[in-house]
């Protein structure tokens, strides 16, 4: 039984980034946003709303956080309950939204009117918090001593999601963004129906989880880094479509390879206990298998209370979402958000329109937009996989990552605003890895203060600050002084002072959000040292 539990672990994995793989719809906006301001007669201020809900279902997760806390409480009830429910809620939405989306463009339907095709904005995007609080939170409580890292990995996927869905659409649907809307509503659904049983919590170590979560890494390290080669092949050459389907066959094997780790682990979890050191996490009791000697059943439970203790100090104290918003440490998490994704979302809303008035091409353009979703992942995963190792082996407190990332930002924004030659390809590596950073740091930091058991809940609410501190930075700062400096000469804005009042302004609530994440820091200390105790035991 817990051989079949430890390698269960790498199975959930597995169909756990395949479905984080696929629900970054939300990312694709730029593929179908001009075939739905065209049908629907809409201006641009019109289409600026629907990406508003757009933005707000992708990133208000609260009802899935508390869907998922609901059906995982220890009980009779969760034989049958499960991040499957989860799943399967996400799976609806996702359906119903991007399917009434598609019959809305095609004409198979009246023309809704606007609140309506916000709604249905709302339900398709909103089906990315149900996906990813089920898959991140499933993975954390398998690998509670590398939460960082598998956090990591999974917002990784996510984040690079926008862009394995367009290779898809550049391959299959290239100039009909239709057929896309279609794709969306059924890719995502039927993989995540047809893998959501496999997504479980499995109380079992298995052998060498840090040498296995590292090919995982390694894999979606390839996964970026071949797309990012794809994209800038594309802008520099014009591939054919038999070309463009090699790519597309190369890159569904590269995402099938983690089934290779599936198996090897399956292959050492065959190997006799005596000759490994692998040794069950038994905080399940189901896992323990019965022994006769009454000694054996004395030593395992023993066992179980070591176990227990070493897990419960891999977290914090258990807070429901009432008591941790009661704390400070809360508010100086949520604080620290809105300043960090805040602001990193509205340099990606404006990005196109920033090379616009500096004179980029609309090729470069392009290519800036598709390499965010590149410079996302990396944050994403690398801050997830070295605050973990630092962590372990210095007792490096995970918040000092964040104002790490916070301060670099201040340094993109400012290069943004300089307006130098080239400044944008500086700029919007530094920014989009510290704003990837801040979705795999923030999920790991809410549940070492907060604790696992209302973690889908808790995270989900502090990711708010993200629509947000975006709409505050984008509408009534980026937005404003744009529109300010383009009435001067009646024509639209073109120069670096666009923008440059604008990001340094950005620049100062970056840094204001690295002294908020400073106090963090110092105000965690007591728990980290706790937690990294913990963890090198």
């Amino acid at each position: 039984m817990v051989m079949e539990a430890a390698s269960g672990k790498w199975v959930a994995v597995v169909a756990s980034i395949w479905i984080q793989s696929s629900c970054g719809a939300s990312y694709a906006f730029g593929i179908y946003s001009p075939l739905l301001k065209s049908t629907q007669a809409y201006d641009q201020s019109t289409l600026d709303t629907i990406s508003v809900f757009k933005d707000i279902g992708a990133n208000v997760g609260v009802l899935s956080g508390i869907l998922y806390s609901s059906v995982n409480r220890p009980g009779p009830s969760s034989l049958f309950l499960g991040p499957w429910v989860v799943h399967a809620a996400g799976a609806i939405q996702c359906f119903a939204g991007y399917f009434f989306l598609w019959l809305a463009v095609t004409g198979a339907i009246h023309r809704p009117q606007v609140p309506v095709m916000c709604l249905f904005m709302f339900l398709a995007a909103h089906a990315q918090t149900f996906f990813n609080t089920a898959n991140v939170v499933t993975a954390v409580q398998n690998f509670p001593n590398y939460s960082g890292t598998i956090v990591g990995i999974m917002k990784g996927f996510l984040g690079i999601s926008g862009a394995v869905l367009i290779q898809f659409y550049q391959t299959l649907f290239e100039g009909e963004p239709s057929n896309f809307l279609l794709m969306l509503a059924l890719l995502p659904t039927i993989l995540s129906l047809a893998l959501m049983l496999l997504v479980r919590v499995h109380h079992a170590q298995a052998k060498d989880e840090k040498g296995y979560l590292d090919g995982f890494s390694l894999i979606s390290l390839i996964v970026a880094a071949y797309i990012m080669f794809l994209i800038i092949v594309d802008n520099i050459l014009s591939l054919s479509q038999w070309m463009r389907s090699l790519t597309l066959a190369v890159l569904f094997i590269i995402l099938s390879s983690p089934l290779y780790i599936v198996f090897k682990a399956h292959e050492d979890a065959l190997v006799p206990a005596s000759s490994t050191s692998t040794t069950p996490l038994l905080n399940n009791p189901e896992s323990i298998e019965p022994a006769d000697n009454p000694t054996e059943i004395q030593d395992t439970k023993v066992q179980l209370m070591v176990t227990t203790s070493k897990d419960s100090s891999t977290f914090g104290e258990e807070l429901n979402p009432i008591q941790a918003m009661q704390t400070l440490n809360f508010w100086l998490l949520f604080i620290a958000m809105i300043c960090g994704m805040g602001s990193g979302l509205a340099t990606i809303n404006n990005m196109s329109q920033i090379g616009e008035s500096l004179g980029y091409t609309e090729g470069e353009r392009s290519t800036l937009v598709s390499l965010w979703s590149v410079w996302n992942f990396l944050g994403r995963f690398g801050a997830g996989y070295l605050s973990d190792i630092f962590m372990r082996r210095k007792g490096w407190a995970r918040p000092l990552f964040m104002t790490l990332t916070l301060a670099t930002m201040t340094a993109g924004h400012v290069i943004i605003g300089s307006g130098f030659p080239g400044n944008l390809y500086i700029g919007s590596v530094l920014v989009g890895i510290c704003y990837g950073s801040q979705w795999s740091l923030m999920p790991t930091i809410s549940c070492e203060i907060f604790g696992i058991q209302h973690m889908g809940t808790i995270f989900n609410t502090i990711a708010i600050a993200s629509p947000l501190g975006s709409y505050v930075f984008s509408v009534r700062i980026i937005g404003y002084i744009y529109d300010r400096e383009g009435s001067r000469t009646e024509r639209m804005c073109s120069g670096t002072h666009c923008f440059m009042l604008s990001f340094f302004i950005l620049a100062c609530v970056s840094f204001f959000g690295f002294l908020v994440a400073l106090c963090l820091l110092v105000n965690t200390r007591g728990i980290y040292a706790k937690i990294a105790r913990g963890r090198r035991a």
